[in-house]
């Protein structure tokens, strides 16, 4: 089992706002992505790599009603709450053994799907976000390539993500755990954060 940070996820009330923001941080848009249909949600992407990118999600108002809770605490974001980094996602080679290393349970391991794009991924059944965000969703690709590789190069990459978390001893423990590879800085703190630090075109650009 081999594990790598997959996609860094932006949550917003809307598309719009939520690629303003990446805009006003990064100097680039997000581009189109799809719809989840089973979750209600959409997305726009920024590429970071070939195997990395950055996700702007936000709830679909042109879907039907779900019949369940939306990941990454959708429900929850009214209209006048700010676009902002809230978690990561980790892609591994074997979804199943790693979500039976975390400490804490992931939720179900479910089959998603936007457009051709097929993958299985770990959801909280009341779609709460674990370790407030800090604790990772995690994600197995059921594709040939990685969609990064399809999106268009803004000149951007990651260089860093740091998390800071009151148990961050445990935070790390599971990503030993799950053979988990990458620039990810782990610290202990009072209250949680996480921080990607982005290399643009403008220079070294802070997501937070």
């Amino acid at each position: 089992m081999k594990s790598f940070i997959d996609h860094l996820v932006i949550t917003a009330p809307d598309l719009e706002s939520g690629c303003d923001y990446v805009f006003q941080q990064l100097g680039v848009r997000p581009q189109p992505g799809g719809e989840h249909e089973r979750m209600g949600t959409h997305n726009r992407l920024l590429k970071l790599s070939d195997t990395l990118y950055l996700e702007v999600i936000a709830v679909n108002p042109q879907s039907l009603p779900v019949g369940r809770p939306r990941w990454f605490e959708l429900d929850n974001i009214s209209d006048n709450v700010k676009p902002k980094l809230v978690t990561w996602v980790v892609r591994t080679t074997d979804i199943q053994a790693a979500a039976k290393e975390s400490p804490v349970s992931l939720g179900n391991i479910e089959p998603m799907n936007r457009g051709d794009l097929n993958w299985f991924i770990t959801i909280p059944e009341d779609g709460v976000m674990l370790m407030d965000g800090m604790m990772p969703t995690l994600i197995q690709w059921q594709t040939a390539s990685h969609p990064a590789s399809r999106l268009l190069d803004n000149n951007c990459s990651l260089i860093t993500l740091e998390i800071f978390h009151p148990q961050s001893i445990l935070l790390s423990n599971f990503l030993k755990a799950i053979s988990f590879s990458g620039n990810v800085i782990i610290k202990s703190a009072e209250t949680f954060k996480i921080v990607a630090h982005i290399q643009t075109a403008k220079g070294v650009c802070l997501l937070t």
